[in-house]
């Protein structure tokens, strides 16, 4: 049994870690630690958690846990991901790993260094359709291909949320951008380079961000938004001399996703499997910690995307996420 502890009472949890928790056998989420004992008891209550601790360092220290599960704010991500690996413990970090690139390295030194699981949460990664997606494009039925483009444009008014506090490394970037920039690489089999980017820029924030770059010759286009024309779009396209392939709900398959393919004498289309990558992620997750099974989403991927996420910061005129 791999027994998991949540860091922060975090409105995700639910559906990244409790939902999944419910299905996968082997896993059990034991216990929670909030910014206060208060609030962490009340999400306990609601969720069937036996176990409140009074800071996350108590439950770090907690011996009877053997992972713990990361949803806190970004710019905390590599701090509570040290903190864990010291304390002896597997680590589940949500997207994006951590604050920036640097971050991300003295995050895979320290990994690198351990025997302990620690996984980037990009459970897209993890889905059938993303894999399916890489195996049309590796198949060469899009004959050469010619360009590539991932979208994720959602509402989010400014407000108190985290996504819009600089100090907290929120952005549509760092929140959204970092979905399509992954995917591609998934799906593409290679890391970018960055050619050029544009930002909207609100007080240190990127309401939204459009990045051009280049998958080993193949240009791409990401676009991340969170408060912009058109209010919503979620989609991929990769486009071959042969053939284009349109991806639906890229990074949430379960819930309708879609693959299809058309070009000349070509005619494909398969739907996604309604089992949510977030299961997927926790049985990847579950086997890594208890069997020594592959690690898809580890720390060194992680840096390679916020490297990337760098240089599209910088590409766009804005400083990278920096906190302390």
């Amino acid at each position: 049994m791999l027994t998991i502890g949540v860091l922060g009472a975090a409105r995700i949890t639910d559906n990244a870690l409790l939902k999944p928790a419910a299905e996968v056998d082997g896993v059990e989420v034991t216990a929670v630690a909030a910014r206060s004992r208060g609030r962490a008891q009340e999400w306990a209550a609601k969720h069937g958690i036996p176990t409140v601790h009074d800071s996350y360092e108590a439950l770090l220290a907690d011996p009877a846990i053997d992972a713990v599960y990361i949803p806190l704010p970004n710019g905390l991500h590599g701090r509570w991901t040290l903190a864990a690996l010291e304390a002896g413990k597997h680590v589940l970090c949500e997207k994006p790993f951590t604050a920036n690139a640097n971050e991300a390295r003295e995050v895979a030194a320290a990994a690198a260094s351990s025997p302990l699981v620690v996984m980037e949460a990009h459970h897209t990664s993890h889905h059938p359709q993303t894999k399916r997606a890489a195996e049309i494009v590796a198949s060469g039925i899009l004959g050469d291909l010619v360009s590539a483009e991932a979208s994720f444009i959602v509402p989010m008014p400014p407000s108190n949320d985290i996504r819009w506090n600089v100090d907290l490394a929120g952005g549509s970037l760092m929140d959204l951008g970092c979905y399509p920039l992954r995917w591609l690489r998934d799906v593409l089999g290679t890391v970018p380079t960055v050619v050029s980017a544009a930002a909207s820029d609100r007080d240190g924030i990127d309401a939204s961000m459009d990045a051009r770059l280049d998958y080993a010759g193949v240009p791409a286009r990401v676009r991340a938004a969170m408060w912009t024309t058109p209010p919503l779009l979620i989609g991929a396209t990769v486009v071959g001399s042969a053939a284009t392939m349109k991806v639906r709900i890229p990074y949430a398959p379960q819930t309708g996703g879609k693959i299809s393919v058309t070009g000349e004498g070509v005619r494909l289309r398969e739907k996604a499997t309604s089992k949510a990558s977030y299961t997927f992620q926790l049985e990847a997750f579950r086997d890594a910690v208890l069997a020594g099974g592959p690690v898809l989403t580890d720390a060194a991927a992680a840096v390679d995307t916020m490297q990337t996420i760098d240089d599209v910061y910088r590409a766009a005129g804005m400083q990278p996420r920096r906190v302390s």
